[in-house]
């Protein structure tokens, strides 16, 4: 069996996991750039009877599938997969696994607020700085004594707002189904959208994108919002209106933004949001850590060598997981 890994950025999978258990039953290729659009991924892909994504970076939709009769497993890391159609894949002849998810709110709590203190102290333009020469060229805000407000307070929210506590801050949250007792358990007070976006010096979003969430946050959203808000999403790029996001940042509207996800992965090298003054912005990162990684690749190995042997695991159905 030919298998292809996409997407390694880092090129670190065949160091992740002990590949040699493949040895004599499968030929790996690793990709470790990134191709766009569904002629060029169905190019690259025409040869592999196994491709392994890593999560949602190359979407699998029904057209894809059509184009590659020689796919027959398509293993996701992590437990799901929205940029994958699963049906469209099952009724292709394609089986879809998945891998086991890391606890992955610890390193999320600790990579937003990397994002915040990173803006707030500019540390990403004087670590620069440094290395160009100058000396002290900015003036940082501190966060004590200023408002969270979270969007979504689930595990990753609740912990960010833990912290955003022992900063001294005052805590905000509100999602569509959130109830005072459980923003009361994580220590925040629960408000309307409007109070929270027009409260907050810091918006943080902790959402899972779904049809309902999607565009959650608007230019409605953006002009409540403090001329020194800030707002930061590590969650995914859709969540927020992308051309009101920018719109704002460009008038200076709000503060700025943290970004660490976007509507269009990679993001483009000409692409407005890289030419503003008033963002931090990371690689979709948030995830990617040796740890994640591990875990990752080794239930990928598991999944191919299980496929081979006739008794698939972790199987991916329509809606869920097995």
């Amino acid at each position: 069996m030919k298998v292809a890994v996409l997407d390694d950025y880092q090129n670190v999978a065949l160091k992740m996991a002990d590949w040699s258990k493949l040895r004599g039953k499968a030929d790996v290729t690793v990709f470790t750039d990134h191709v766009d659009g569904v002629d060029a991924v169905a190019k690259r892909l025409a040869g592999f009877e196994i491709v392994c994504a890593m999560r949602e970076r190359t979407p699998f939709k029904r057209e894809l599938f059509k184009k590659l009769p020689n796919l027959k497993l398509l293993i996701t890391t992590g437990s799901r997969n929205l940029s994958i159609d699963v049906a469209a894949a099952n009724e292709s002849g394609v089986m879809v696994c998945h891998t086991n998810n890391p606890a992955s709110a610890p390193q999320m709590v600790q990579f937003t607020w990397g994002l915040i203190l990173s803006f707030f102290r500019h540390i990403p333009a004087e670590e620069q700085n440094m290395r160009t020469g100058k000396w002290q060229t900015t003036l940082g805000n501190t966060i004590h004594d200023k408002t969270l407000g979270l969007v979504g307070l689930g595990k990753i929210g609740a912990g960010v707002a833990k912290i955003g506590q022992a900063f001294g801050m005052k805590t905000l949250a509100w999602s569509q189904n959130m109830t005072a007792e459980k923003a009361a358990a994580a220590g925040a007070q629960l408000v309307s959208k409007e109070e929270l976006f027009a409260q907050a010096d810091i918006i943080s979003l902790h959402l899972v994108l779904s049809d309902r969430s999607r565009g959650i946050v608007g230019a409605r959203e953006l002009g409540l919002m403090k001329k020194t808000g800030v707002i930061v999403n590590t969650s995914r790029g859709p969540l927020v209106d992308e051309a009101a996001l920018l719109k704002a940042l460009q008038a200076n509207q709000i503060g700025g933004a943290a970004l660490d996800v976007y509507d269009q992965e990679p993001l483009p090298a000409d692409h407005p949001l890289r030419k503003l003054k008033n963002v931090v912005l990371t690689p979709h990162v948030g995830f990617v850590t040796e740890e994640t990684y591990r875990i990752y690749f080794h239930d990928t190995v598991e999944d191919i060598l299980a496929f081979l042997d006739g008794q698939p695991v972790r199987i991916l159905k329509p809606g869920g997981a097995e």
